[in-house]
């Protein structure tokens, strides 16, 4: 990798590299299923109901995957390039049209797999107004369905939902919205049972989201752990693919028994009084997705400053949004797992509140927020997080940059940001 687009990140963990090489082995085996034997797959957003297809063994393109394989391979400039030829506006939102645009270059020798092949569906929720235009068209350029699912305004504002959301989320959520999931969902099932000819096995589908749980309440062990050690034992490098590939993976035999090798070697290196840096001073605060095209971002600070990202969103993430008592009701239970992902992310007051309570728990010094450009719904809770994290004594550097265009971004210029923001806010 170039200095100008990024630099390759240290892995302190052995689980890290087999997470990686279980991922390598995962999508050469994807690429076999759905590409070499036309197997039916499908193609959906991070926050659509994976559980359904993983219980139908249907293969899964998540989009944000896709989108982060295409960035780490230095695609993503040229196909952006190529929709602005094409008349598409070149402020379009690049996390969730990536996909789009590689399927548009029609450009067989330097696409991921030589491109996608037809998926049985294209699935999205409707979070932002672009969504529809993207998949809408998508769909098109690949001859298939749209599978929409609608996303409707939550009237419950409730900043602290994260200390209910696993036992009383039928309240947190609100009935009709998770109502309105599962019907969807029962849409979606008999889309699909139409299309591949393959079944959803209630029994086989309870099971898994037990396992869920299972998986889930290791990695929230793990960013407990986390959290509260001093120094900081793991670094973002090895929180997000231990994390993230367990995560596409969720409920398998292989994610459950990762998550746990992971909170195990985070409890041995605690135990150890091991840490990342070896003169920890500042403990950062990362918000928004990973800069896929330079992942050396996050340590370029490590020992210069004793500047160390000890918090991302997908860690701490599990326990709160993922872990799900069932209250024997597994399909209403997933609908209350998915009706709100992005909003407690991306919008206030859920965003906000969460945030501010997780930099107090891991004693967070300062904050580095990703806002891109173009990315409406990565912008849309961004301000007022920054001012309720301010208010709590947390100052706040935002960057304007992207996850997965790497046109604008510039290693050596971003790390210099964050030295010039923390030495002036008095954190270095």
């Amino acid at each position: 990798m170039s200095v100008e687009t990024g630099q390759r990140s240290r892995k302190d963990l052995a689980c890290t590299a087999a997470a990686s090489a279980y991922q390598k082995a995962f999508a050469a085996d994807l690429k076999r299923r759905v590409v070499d034997e036309g197997e039916p797959f499908v193609v959906a957003q991070a926050d659509t109901p994976h559980e359904i297809f993983h219980a139908m063994d249907i293969p899964l393109i998540t989009n944000q995957w896709w989108s982060a394989y295409i960035s780490a391979k230095q695609l993503s400039s040229r196909y952006f390039e190529q929709m602005v030829a094409r008349g598409y506006p070149a402020n379009s939102c690049k996390y969730c049209s990536l996909g789009l645009a590689c399927t548009l270059a029609n450009d067989p020798a330097t696409a991921p797999w030589g491109g996608l092949p037809r998926p049985t569906a294209l699935v999205a929720r409707l979070t932002c107004d672009c969504i529809q235009h993207v998949f809408g068209q998508w769909a098109d350029a690949l001859d298939t369905d749209f599978f929409p699912i609608e996303a409707p305004a939550w009237e419950h504002k409730e900043p602290d939902w994260f200390t209910r959301s696993r036992d009383r989320w039928e309240e947190v959520y609100q009935p009709d919205r998770i109502s309105l999931m599962i019907e969807e969902m029962r849409d979606l099932i008999a889309l699909l049972e139409r299309k591949t000819g393959r079944r959803f096995d209630e029994a086989k589908f309870r099971h898994l989201m037990e396992r869920i749980n299972e998986q889930e309440g290791y990695i929230a062990e793990a960013a407990e752990m986390i959290g509260a050690a001093r120094p900081c034992p793991v670094s973002i490098a090895d929180q997000m693919p231990n994390t993230m590939i367990p995560q596409w993976h969720r409920g398998s035999d292989w994610a459950v028994a990762h998550a746990k090798r992971f909170r195990d070697e985070v409890a041995e290196r605690v135990a150890a009084g091991i840490g990342v840096s070896s003169n920890e001073r500042v403990r950062l605060m990362w918000i928004g997705a990973g800069v896929w095209h330079d992942p050396g971002f996050y340590q370029a600070l490590e020992e210069r400053l004793g500047a160390v990202f000890v918090w991302s969103m997908y860690m701490p993430f599990a326990g709160p949004q993922y872990i799900r008592e069932l209250h024997d009701r597994p399909i209403d239970a997933l609908a209350s797992r998915i009706c709100s992902m992005n909003e407690v992310l991306h919008l206030p007051p859920w965003m906000n509140g969460w945030m501010v309570s997780e930099a107090e728990r891991c004693g967070i010094d300062a904050a580095v927020m990703l806002v891109p450009p173009d990315n409406r719904l990565s912008q849309s809770g961004t301000t007022l997080t920054r001012l309720a994290l301010q208010d709590a004594g947390v100052p706040v550097l935002a960057l304007d940059a992207d996850m997965v265009d790497a046109k604008s971004w510039n290693h050596d210029r971003m790390v210099g940001l964050v030295q010039d923001f923390l030495q002036q806010a008095g954190r270095a």
